[in-house]
């Protein structure tokens, strides 16, 4: 069911990093920071160290954000199918009442031959007969009816078809709906289930675990900020450069009021139309941050994931597909580093989690289950964890 959503990426279709070594020297520090930190060898009795507790939880929290998308893909399907299944039987119930026309038309010539006593036999034979049309083509009676009559014996036996193939697609449908209904309860149960793992797993730690854990998330949080901070540098520099190359090459020109930009990096090539539909969407996204995360909520008082992007995107005006594994499609693919206030940032290579980027390396995000929708930097989860970045279109 829910596989048939996904969309598997190549290593090559992932963004490219941030191309200075500065990063990777500020990345290496901070695993030596957190090793130092996190770091601490199991208990003699057996229970988990701090790090294993810490990765368990992050793990089912991914999972579970992975299982909502499923969960969100099931929902959709089961409401299309609803919304099919309901039309189908409409319409059976408008072709059986025209049907029930024909017959009525076709009970008046068979009535009105028996008050007039003529070919009695061969009426009631062909009220009882199955197939009506079989009946006078081997009898040879339609020789003997009317051109209305005709006409009436011929909207009977195409109601009749049509009538017996709209049944069968509506039993169709039927099941197909059943299954749906069936896949989505699965996808509502492995949600509810990685949730309470990880809850159960957070309830055992102590105080002072839980205090040593937010220290290890306060030192990424940090280095996530760092991150952020030197990839709005790089945005920056590249966006002067290409604003001089352009000033340059208009200079030449003698036009340099008019001439378009042939950069292609960040805002250097900004498409005025996307910039107005982005800074409506920003100021929606914006707008949400407070409110809770809730697995398979679209607002206005919570969401998940996907749900945010996308009722982001329709305050201005544009319509996003429910699900990460169909949004990520929903656009053209940019690097990283050429990413646009308004361009979706999609993480991990199930494409589970995505936000909207805000610039300078930041973006605005339903994390997690138990947190609220907020600002974030792009790399708080680590640069591997960036899968791609789109821009709607």
């Amino acid at each position: 069911m829910a596989s048939q959503h996904r969309k598997p990426r190549s290593a090559g279709a992932r963004v490219a990093g941030i191309r200075t070594p500065a990063l990777a020297t500020a990345a290496l520090t901070s695993v030596a920071l957190l090793s130092q930190t996190a770091n601490a060898a199991p208990s003699d009795d057996g229970k988990p160290s701090l790090e294993e507790v810490e990765k368990k939880v992050d793990d089912l929290y991914r999972q579970a954000e992975s299982a909502t998308e499923k969960y969100n893909a099931a929902k959709e399907k089961t409401t299309k199918q609803r919304k099919r299944t309901d039309s189908l039987v409409d319409d059976v119930a408008q072709r059986t009442q025209k049907l029930n026309e024909a017959r009525e038309e076709l009970g008046s010539y068979a009535a009105a031959q028996y008050r007039t006593g003529a070919s009695a036999p061969d009426t009631a034979a062909f009220l009882l007969a199955d197939t009506p049309q079989d009946y006078f083509d081997q009898n040879q009676l339609m020789s003997r009816l009317t051109d209305r009559q005709k006409g009436a014996v011929d909207d009977y036996v195409t109601e009749q078809s049509a009538t017996m193939k709209q049944r069968q697609e509506a039993t169709e449908s039927l099941a197909t709906l059943t299954d749906a209904q069936s896949d989505l309860k699965i996808a509502k149960a492995a949600v509810q289930k990685k949730l309470g793992e990880a809850r159960e797993l957070l309830s055992r730690l102590t105080a002072q675990e839980k205090a040593r854990l937010a220290a290890i998330e306060k030192q990424r949080q940090e280095e996530a900020a760092r991150k952020a901070a030197e990839l709005a540098r790089q945005q920056a520099a590249e966006q002067a450069a290409a604003q001089q190359e352009s000033g340059g090459a208009s200079a030449v020109t003698g036009s340099s009021s008019t001439a378009p930009s042939t950069s292609t990096s960040g805002s250097g090539s900004e498409d005025p139309s996307y910039a107005t539909k982005a800074e409506k969407a920003l100021a929606f996204a914006r707008a949400q941050i407070g409110k809770p995360y809730v697995w398979g909520a679209t607002g206005p008082d919570s969401y998940d994931c996907s749900g945010l992007t996308q009722a982001v995107w329709k305050a201005a005006g544009v319509t996003l597909p429910r699900t990460t594994y169909d949004q990520v499609d929903a656009g053209t693919t940019v690097s990283l580093a050429d990413a646009r206030p308004g361009d979706l940032i999609f993480f991990y290579d199930d494409v589970s989690h995505v936000g909207v980027y805000i610039g300078n390396g930041m973006m605005i995000h339903a994390p997690k289950p138990g947190a609220y929708v907020r600002e974030e930097s792009v790399f708080y989860d680590g640069e591997s964890g960036i899968h791609s970045v789109v821009r709607p279109t």
